[in-house]
């Protein structure tokens, strides 16, 4: 048998055309930190917002995916659904309780990376 290995973080790279806008959307929109900036002109950041990472690469010639880039597990989608969509967020799937046991929707940043939000229902009452 293989000698076990322990994995640490993972975070997704995302793609993206304008830096700036993205860093503007992530930061302002979603609340996320940069934590590390490379480049003149910048061409990665690292961004941080509790126990997500995501990192962000200029890629000028970037066409978005029609899958998901990544997979995000909050503790509210209703109060991020709505923080979105009051920012004019292209939502591509509304807000729903899935049959896998999430609330859960699809929206898409600023370059079209299409990013999956998804939480367990909170009670209700």
């Amino acid at each position: 048998m293989d000698e076990p290995v322990t994995f640490g973080r993972a975070a997704p790279t995302i793609c993206v055309r304008d830096m700036q806008a993205a860093l503007r959307f992530y930061g302002g929109v979603l609340g996320f930190a940069t934590v590390f900036e490379n480049g003149d002109p910048l061409g990665f950041a690292v961004l941080k917002k509790d126990a997500a990472e995501v990192h962000l690469t200029r890629k000028a010639d970037h066409v978005a995916s029609t899958a998901n880039v990544m997979h995000l597990f909050v503790d509210d989608a209703d109060a991020l659904y709505r923080r979105l969509e009051s920012a004019g967020t292209r939502i591509i799937k509304r807000l729903a309780d899935k049959d896998y046991g999430q609330r859960a929707f699809v929206f898409a940043d600023p370059d079209g990376n299409r990013i999956d939000v998804g939480a367990r229902p909170q009670p209700r009452g």
